[in-house]
């Protein structure tokens, strides 16, 4: 495959590894403002740090292009008299997995480096207590305090805490790093911005490319920044589940690959008036799609803002991911590329004024 332009790889590998947990996301919101912001007629951030970048302002209809830019982490919440570390969970952080990794706590006074406990199998009880998953709050981490007094000198309760695993090529076009999900959203569609700025057709449509926070605690900037805009339209770009590896059950969750190109969701909140649009533009461009039906929600951001301020028509557009919610989640940037091209694709197929209602 031709390699990703240099700029857009710099700019993801940057938004990947800059570390914004949910509910702390601003060094990662800057990164992506910096860059979406030479795209765009003007910028802004709202209470939360909901970030926008809108082109071609005064359009009609109004499209949002939105992903969500908090990643899974921890906080600290309990140090104890020796100087170690207890957490919580900041979204769906998996315990089993996070024992045994380095680890970084965000503080006022910058980073410090830590890592998770795990007793050796040498000193546990050869019991059935072995074999049971361990819960976040048995989870330990040693930054090589001596005791609590010099540990509060170097963290404090409520810092955030990040996996110390960043952006790598595996092999081709394959990248691994944790956090895919969902820097990879927010890239797309600030390359969606690139893309039309560049074109040589002005779009109809004003277009508001939207990096929103907190959707691993509940969908919550999704709410107030599309209440807040009221678009027309809306388009959101997330992760999905790839289940091309072993032990995966295609029967219960579909069967989605990696490098066989972007998803397209059916059902609930996704609009099939958009979801048909979406189809015919990807078959116009050549851009080759996988389908997944939903049952009552997608779990992301479009099933809270279709139904805002009366109903937006949405759609959702997904990568997939391998190995989600890990520090180790592995997509194909092939695939990755596909998402921009067909988000501004479908802006460029829009009539002045184009509204959607489905068929009755």
């Amino acid at each position: 495959m031709a390699r990703m332009r240099e700029a857009s790889l710099k700019f993801l590998k940057t938004l990947v590894n800059t570390p914004s947990p949910t509910g702390h996301e601003t060094r990662g919101q800057r990164v992506w403002l910096d860059y979406v912001g030479r795209f765009a007629d003007e910028t802004f951030s709202d209470a939360y740090g909901n970030c926008v970048a809108v082109f071609n302002k005064g359009g009609s209809p109004r499209v949002m292009l939105a992903a969500h830019a908090d990643e899974i982490a921890m906080a600290v919440s309990y140090i104890t008299e020796d100087g170690f570390i207890h957490v919580r969970k900041l979204g769906g952080v998996d315990a089993a997995i996070t024992r045994a990794q380095r680890v970084v706590i965000h503080t006022r006074n910058g980073p410090v480096k830590g890592v998770v406990g795990n007793v050796a199998p040498h000193l546990t009880k050869q019991d059935d207590d072995k074999h049971r998953r361990p819960k976040i709050h048995d989870l330990f981490i040693d930054i090589g305090a001596s005791n609590r007094k010099e540990a509060e000198s170097l963290v404090r309760v409520g810092d955030p805490i990040t996996l110390a695993a960043e952006f790598e090529i595996l092999r081709k076009d394959l990248a691994v790093a944790r956090a895919f999900d969902n820097r990879v959203g927010t890239f797309a569609v600030a390359e969606a911005l690139r893309l039309l700025s560049e074109s040589r057709r002005k779009p109809a449509a004003e277009v508001c490319a939207v990096s929103n926070v907190q959707e691993e605690v509940g969908l919550l900037g999704a709410r107030q920044i599309a209440y807040s805009l009221k678009p027309d339209i809306a388009l959101v770009v997330d992760v999905t589940h790839a289940t091309d590896y072993p032990t995966v059950n295609k029967a219960q969750h579909g069967d989605v690959r990696i490098g066989r190109g972007p998803t397209l969701t059916h059902g609930g909140c996704n609009h099939p008036e958009i979801v048909a649009r979406l189809e015919a533009v990807a078959r116009a461009r050549r851009i080759p799609l996988q389908h997944e039906a939903m049952s009552a929600t997608s779990g992301t951001d479009t099933d809270v803002i279709f139904w805002t301020r009366g109903g937006i028509a949405s759609a959702l557009v997904s990568l997939p991911n391998r190995y989600m919610h890990s520090p180790v989640e592995l997509v194909s940037l092939r695939d990755l590329e596909q998402i921009p091209q067909l988000l501004a694709a479908f802006v460029l197929s829009l009539k002045r004024n184009e509204r959607f209602k489905v068929r009755i």
